[in-house]
Parts: structure tokens; C-alpha cells; sequence
């Protein structure tokens, strides 16, 4: 297997704002990185996907921005199938080792969202309280639902703030500080459009697409 990617994450400034535009501090001090990985078959769309990423005492902040097109988005409650949409997700383990479990939040281009725990060496997956999500700020360019598919070219984005401390009931956690390493990954998919894709930032070597593959997660290093 090859080795994953790495991505330094630098601090901002403790309980920052959050919102959804690349342009406006602090999102625009940072670099993107892009989903130029994709699984299954090479897809016949392929949307730009980037993402930021920056942390701070209390949260973990995260901004998506897609260049798309055949946007859809029917889920508009929380633990909907947002993976159907044209979405965006978060795969992490908050911790070096993967095999102690991980968590997906996954979340649609209008902010609808999924979230789940998956506990090591189980089947079985742990749906995250809607009271316990509702601490979670999540912000979106686009308001739902989009039951007709928009065909023309635009530029959606996503951002949300993760307490840390949300995650503790569930597993272990490493608080991000500098030296701090978390592993993960990130995911475009929008499996019911009319032109489906399985994006990711590290490479996940399967023969079809599966997200839920933890083995295959890159390095988030604090700094």
C-alpha cells in the first residue's frame, strides 16, 4: 500500500466564526487541498473539490468548496441519506490508530447532515444524538431541498466547526495541539444524481467504492 498524504493543520483563532467563503479570513490564509483521487470507475463528471482545514482550543474547523454541476439534494433531515446528494464528508479517527474506531460526518451541499461513530472490531455503528449534532455549526451556500438537478456549472461550499469535546464520550481523544496527529480522510460522492462519483483526498485502493475503510486514511498533523 502506498504511504497516505499528509496534512499539517495550522491554529486560528480561538472561537472564530465560521462560514463558507474560500475568500474571507481565515480560510483565505490558507492553501487547499484537493479530491484528485476517485474509486470505482473513472467518472464522467469529475467536480473540483477542495478543502481547508484549521483548528483551535475548543474545535476543528473544515470548509468544502465544489465546482459542480447536476447538484441535487432531497435529504433535509438530519441522519437522511445526504450520500445520495451531491455531498461532501469527513471520515477521521481522533488519534493515531485507526483500529480504535472513526467517525463520518457527512453532509450534503445544503447542510443537511449525517453522523455516525463506528467502534473498533464492530459491525455495528453508533448514530450521534440530534442534540448531541446540534452542537456542531454548520453553514451552506445553498438551501434545499434541490429536488430538480441543476445542470449548469456553479460553485457550491460547506463549512462546519467540530467541538472536540463531543467526540469524547465515544473514544478516546487526542487534543489537537502542535505535535498532535488525528488520521482521516475526505470524500465527494453524489450517488443518486444523474452523474454519480466516489471522489477522495488519500487514495483508497478497492475495487469498487467504499468510504468505509479506515486503513486507508492520511495523516492530519497539528501544528
Amino acid at each position: 500500500m502506498l504511504n497516505p498524504p499528509t496534512l499539517f493543520v495550522e491554529k486560528i483563532a480561538d472561537d472564530t466564526p465560521i462560514h463558507c467563503d474560500f475568500t474571507i479570513r481565515p480560510w483565505n490564509d490558507f492553501e487547499p487541498e484537493t479530491l484528485s483521487n476517485h474509486m470505482g470507475e473513472t467518472p464522467d463528471h469529475r467536480p473540483v473539490t477542495q478543502f481547508k482545514v484549521a483548528y483551535d482550543k475548543r474545535a476543528l474547523n473544515i470548509i468544502f468548496q465544489v465546482n459542480d454541476c447536476y447538484v441535487k439534494a432531497l435529504a433535509v433531515h438530519y441522519q437522511g441519506p445526504v450520500y445520495q446528494d451531491s455531498c461532501v464528508e469527513f471520515f477521521f479517527s481522533p488519534g493515531t490508530l485507526v483500529t480504535h474506531g472513526y467517525f463520518n460526518l457527512e453532509v450534503n451541499c445544503c447542510g443537511t447532515a449525517l453522523f455516525e461513530y463506528h467502534p473498533a472490531d464492530s459491525e455495528e455503528f453508533i448514530k450521534i444524538p440530534e442534540d448531541t449534532f446540534k452542537r456542531i455549526s454548520i453553514v451552506s451556500s445553498l438551501n434545499g431541498p434541490i429536488e430538480q438537478e441543476i445542470t449548469n456549472t456553479l460553485t457550491w461550499s460547506v463549512a462546519y466547526r467540530l467541538p472536540y469535546d463531543i467526540l469524547n464520550s465515544y473514544t478516546d481523544v487526542s487534543h489537537p495541539s502542535p505535535g498532535t496527529e488525528w488520521r482521516g480522510n475526505f470524500y465527494k460522492c453524489a450517488d443518486r444524481t444523474s452523474h454519480p462519483h466516489w471522489l477522495t483526498w488519500a487514495p483508497v485502493h478497492f475495487p469498487k467504492p467504499r468510504f468505509h475503510l479506515p486503513e486507508y486514511f492520511g495523516h492530519l498533523k497539528f501544528v
